[in-house]
């Protein structure tokens, strides 16, 4: 009986030893803090992702991207990431580009490749419908076939890497809160997606048609998006249409085109996408 306890003793020892060395381990951080979080990333889209306009001209101003900016005024998913897994520092690659479609994608995917990022944000679609007219508007299956063979390329060059796909923002919902105010409808009159913005005060059936098509579009868009999620695997996450569903405010976006958000909407876009993205 006394060599059982004087094994069980021991055997307590080295437990105890056991866990002070891994609570103890250098390097080791906290569950949720940074433990499986990238090192690197890159961004691909268009003109949402590049910042467009939040440096009050109507140019691209990447520092202020809601994914990878590193600016002092926009908390993106680069800053935050940096804050839990300082390796990811200095090493943030933006390749969106004002005017972009799905059909750019693809190259962007092939660039994007190249830099050998281990996490990856795409938010595509706003040049697929904000067209000329509503005719014009990407179909929601051509659409799904771009973003299929930009992902393809993607997983083969950066198997490991973890993708975000982010909705498209309610651009309907824009012309809700905007149509009635003056210089916002000043605006799109000069030609900002028309398929959804022109005649904004006009409550015409045809312009309420066209509206209400684009708004399906958009959401066809969207439903598309999670459905190539899905199909991709466990490394894919899409935000569930947390973007389309927030509620962007007039003074959340430029007043330059009240399409763009400026620094405080590309704070909210990257608060929102970073919440309904992946637990480092």
């Amino acid at each position: 009986m006394r060599w059982r306890w004087a094994v069980l003793l021991v055997l307590v020892a080295v437990s105890a030893a056991g866990c002070r060395a891994e609570a103890g381990a250098p390097g080791k951080p906290p569950p949720g803090r940074g433990g499986s979080a990238p090192a690197s990333m890159v961004a691909i889209g268009d003109s949402l992702t590049s910042a467009y306009g939040s440096c009050l001209a109507p140019t691209p101003c990447p520092r202020n991207s809601w994914a990878t900016g590193d600016g002092p005024n926009v908390n993106s998913h680069y800053k935050r990431i940096v804050a839990i897994k300082p390796a990811m520092s200095g090493h943030a690659t933006n390749l969106a580009t004002p005017g972009a479609t799905s059909a750019d994608l693809a190259g962007q995917a092939r660039a994007a490749v190249g830099t050998g990022a281990e996490y990856v944000t795409v938010l595509i679609g706003a040049n697929d419908a904000c067209r000329h007219s509503v005719d014009e508007m990407t179909t929601a299956s051509t659409y799904r076939a771009r973003v299929e063979e930009a992902l393809g390329i993607g997983k083969k060059g950066l198997p490991n890497a973890r993708v975000l796909l982010v909705s498209m923002p309610n651009l309907y919902h824009l012309w809700e809160i905007g149509h009635t105010n003056g210089a916002a409808a000043r605006v799109w009159s000069l030609g900002v997606c028309p398929s959804l913005l022109a005649n904004p005060t006009s409550t015409a059936a045809a312009d309420a048609q066209r509206r209400a098509k684009g708004r399906t579009r958009v959401e066809d868009f969207n439903r598309e998006l999670s459905r190539v999620c899905f199909g991709y695997g466990l490394k894919c996450r899409y935000d569930g249409g947390a973007v389309f569903r927030f509620p962007f405010a007039l003074n959340q976006v430029t007043p330059t085109d009240f399409l763009h958000p400026n620094t405080s909407g590309q704070n909210e876009l990257a608060r929102v996408t970073y919440a309904a993205g992946f637990s480092w």
